[in-house]
């Protein structure tokens, strides 16, 4: 096998020349417009799109993707300039129903009357509070009841004086006292009786008197009835002519009113409106008239109470969507999506102890608030309010928009009576904002959900590293700038970020589009750039400032780095051991990502237990981690075992090791392992290893190998390098290597090295010197081989173990 050769430094690091790109600095790069189609994310686009053609139910749109990448601020930036051309939904009101209150009435106005029409309704009605009085103390109107009145009396004097000249007659005096009731009188000798007087008479002459008055009673009640047929009379004259006096009021005020608002919406229901509004105000004139001299704001706005303010509250206007400033259809983005927030609330007011409400009360949510436009909701935020997220649901199912008093009471709580608001027609796109994790959850456990959000908009969460996709790149970064209003970054900075992007999905042929990050790197830059009055940003104030982003957040780092320079952790990075290699692994704590080494060790022996996997039997590794180990048997198994069984007690094992470990990718540095232990041939432990392997031996990519590197780069480092050192690597993992600066140099100066392996094959030999070896023909591998060494040791092991106690008893 020949020799295998370290990486260069070039493929260590996809490095953007400044010198390629054609601005000076930012300020040269032309600002996207706001609005733009981002090219980064043509399968949302394509699915917006479509969203945005269909008005069919059901077509409600899931944005999916990760967090970081700037989901809200994509979706708001597409949805504007497609708000801005689509036109102004209606302003919404609530008015009451005068045939039945509990129901109110739901009308679409075009957007801006709404406002106008509360405003002249309220204008209307402080009207008819000043015009009103003026009507009722015109001359033409007193002369009209002055005669009236007039005629009442003259009718009622002249009953009345029958009345008493037929009392008379029966020898009573008929009395009227100050609140216009009749008393009789009884007459003894031409004179009339007080109430003690005739307590002091005999009794014989109080009952024929008192039997006398009850005759006469009777014999005037057709009288009576004349009497109040007449005041009857008088006061439907007297109420038809306050109707007559308020319809004129009504004319010169309501009517034009009606007009103006019909003329500019044609609604029969909102004709029929005005029709019971005018003859409830004619039946309810006394209310406008008990206000006199109050402005109505302060009685306008009772909630059943007695008098004028259980009247004309009636008349007031909720107004429940204004869209008399929006231009185009809206966007609502709530934040905050309680079932109050999102799909609205009627409230109530305390009144005398008891709570009372009505269609004054009741309250928009963003539901209303977005139709005819766009709804955005996070969805992990919804789903912490299961109330709000079932009465959307509902919501969009019935394509109606429900105000339900019960609010967010339980169903079994105690109902009270209240209010039951026309719904409104819903015509909106609700745009779900969240991770794949929850739209397979949603799809799994509500069956509704698939069914009313059949558009699913994935954004990636990496582009591809071409040509022109760093124009576009470096073309959102200008954005990012202007947007945060940052200084100027010249060519080197901006060449520096692009080399970021790879480095943020380790890989040197994509780009992260996780802008988010960027951006806050790029404020604390300026910060920086900011302290030491630096007018424009470079890359070295860039890589400062990243140092320093990372500083902050690797004290955990740090507390194992000095375990491992006080050999608390003991990983040797020099000299040669049986039986052992250094494996490389991947640590978060919190959002910081960073690697470690670990020895491994295996150690064997003569037994039938086979190769155990110590971390499993302690419970510490997870599946994949033993699925790979399963594999590393079949390996064995297929190499070694075509003619013999194995037969071997083996464990494998991660030196120091207190936690979980999970994955595949130390299966390499496992097989290595156990074949040195097997083969007596120490392992070199100036490099470490990582890849998984399969069970053809092949070397397979593994994650975070950057962060991996970085690790025993530090590690070696501390001890101090020797210009051996090194790691192996999957080779298909070298586009994915993005080092560090410090790194970079190392292997520049020849101290330290990157060995890229398709096979376990190259491992061995980089690791023990031996060439793996062959199998030849006759049986058996290469004389003198790996292969053979592990092959001549698993066939001693089986003799022992077959033949041990044997020669002990001839011993």
């Amino acid at each position: 096998m020949s020799k295998i050769s370290s990486l260069p430094g070039s493929r260590l690091h996809a490095t953007l020349d400044p010198a390629r790109l054609p601005w000076d600095d930012s300020r040269g790069i032309p600002v996207q417009r706001n609005g733009r189609r981002t090219p980064f994310q043509p399968r949302a686009m394509q699915a917006l799109d479509i969203a945005l053609q269909i008005k069919a139910r059901g077509y409600h749109v899931y944005l999916s993707g990760e967090t970081d990448l700037g989901r809200t601020h994509m979706l708001l930036n597409y949805l504007r300039p497609q708000a801005r051309k689509a036109p102004t939904p209606p302003d919404i009101i609530y008015v009451h129903n005068f045939s039945d209150p509990d129901r109110p009435l739901l009308f679409a106005l075009p957007a801006g009357l709404g406002k106008k029409f509360k405003q002249s309704f309220k204008e209307m009605l402080d009207g008819i509070v000043k015009e009103l009085p003026r009507r009722f103390e015109a001359n033409a109107y007193m002369k009209r009841r002055a005669k009236l009145v007039d005629k009442f009396q003259t009718a009622r004097m002249g009953l009345l004086r029958k009345m008493n000249s037929v009392a008379v007659d029966k020898g009573f005096n008929l009395d009227m006292d100050e609140n216009g009731g009749l008393t009789l009188y009884p007459l003894v000798e031409g004179k009339r009786l007080n109430e003690e007087e005739f307590d002091n008479l005999d009794s014989t002459i109080r009952l024929k008197l008192k039997s006398r008055g009850d005759n006469l009673v009777q014999s005037m009640a057709g009288f009576m009835r004349q009497l109040n047929k007449a005041e009857e009379n008088f006061q439907d004259d007297e109420r038809g002519l306050e109707r007559e006096a308020m319809g004129q009021v009504l004319d010169a005020l309501l009517s034009p009113v009606e007009q103006k608002t019909l003329k500019a919406c044609s609604n029969e229901g909102l004709a029929g409106y005005f029709e019971a509004l005018r003859e409830d105000m004619l039946k309810n004139t006394d209310a406008f008239l008990q206000r006199e001299g109050v402005p109505l704001s302060q009685g306008g706005e009772g909630h059943g109470g007695p008098g004028a303010d259980s009247v004309l509250y009636r008349y007031a206007i909720n107004l429940l969507v204004d869209n008399s400033k929006q231009e185009g259809a809206p966007i609502i983005v709530d934040d905050h999506p309680t079932a109050v927030n999102l799909l609205g609330c009627i409230e109530r007011e305390s009144e005398m102890g008891a709570l009372v409400t009505d269609f004054t009360l009741i309250r928009a949510g963003s539901l209303h608030k977005a139709n005819g436009g766009f709804l955005v909701l996070h969805v992990e935020d919804l789903l912490q309010h299961p109330t709000a997220w079932e009465g959307l649901l509902r919501a969009l199912r019935s394509n109606q928009a429900r105000i339900e008093d019960a609010g967010e009471a339980p169903d079994t709580a105690i109902r009270t009576k209240g209010l039951t608001p026309d719904p409104l027609p819903l015509d909106l796109k609700v745009v779900l904002v969240g991770g794949e994790e929850l739209y397979e959850g949603l799809l799994v456990n509500d069956d509704r959900f698939s069914k009313l959000f059949r558009i699913k908009a994935h954004m990636a969460d990496e582009t591809e590293r071409n040509s022109a996709n760093i124009r576009h790149y470096i073309s959102h970064i200008a954005h990012i700038i202007h947007g945060c209003e940052l200084p100027p970054f010249d060519r080197t900075a901006l060449a520096w970020l692009v080399d970021l992007g790879s480095h943020l999905c380790e890989d040197q042929r994509r780009l992260s589009l996780k802008f988010p990050l960027l951006r806050e790197l790029m404020i604390e830059a300026s910060a920086l750039a900011n302290m030491r009055g630096e007018e424009i940003i470079k890359a070295p104030i860039l890589e400062e400032a990243y140092t320093a982003r990372t500083y902050r957040a690797n004290l955990v780092e740090e507390i194992f780095m000095e375990e491992y320079d006080r050999e608390m952790i003991k990983v040797r990075t020099s000299g040669s051991a049986i039986g052992q290699v250094n494996g490389l692994s991947v640590t978060w704590h919190g959002d910081f990502e960073f690697g470690l080494p670990h020895c491994i060790s295996c150690t064997v022996g003569v037994g039938h237990e086979g190769i155990i996997d110590l971390e499993r039997e302690a419970e510490l590794g997870g599946p994949i981690h033993t699925k790979a180990m399963m594999i590393l048997k079949s390996y064995l198994t297929d190499l070694f075992a075509r003619k013999k069984p194995l037969v071997l007690s083996g464990s494998l094992y991660f030196e120091q090791s207190y936690a979980g470990i999970e994955g595949d990718s130390a299966s390499g540095a496992e097989l290595v392992t156990l074949l040195s232990a097997l083969a007596e041939v120490p392992v070199r432990l100036d490099l470490a290893f990582t890849g998984a392997v399969s069970h053809a031996g092949q070397i397979m990519a593994v994650g975070g190998v950057t962060r991996k590197i970085e690790g025993f780069y530090k590690v070696c480092a501390r001890h101090g390098l020797t210009g051996t050192q090194g790691v192996i690597i999957p080779h298909d993992n070298v586009d994915h290597l993005m080092l560090s600066p410090e790194v970079l140099k190392a292997v520049e100066n020849k101290q330290f090295s990157i060995y890229a392996v398709r096979r376990i094959e190259e491992a061995l030999l980089l690791l023990t010197g031996l060439a793996a070896g062959r199998r030849l023909k006759k049986g058996g591998f290469t004389r003198g081989s790996l292969y053979d060494l592990v092959d001549r040791r698993l066939e001693q092991l089986g003799d022992y173990a077959q033949n041990a106690f044997r020669r002990s008893k001839r011993s």
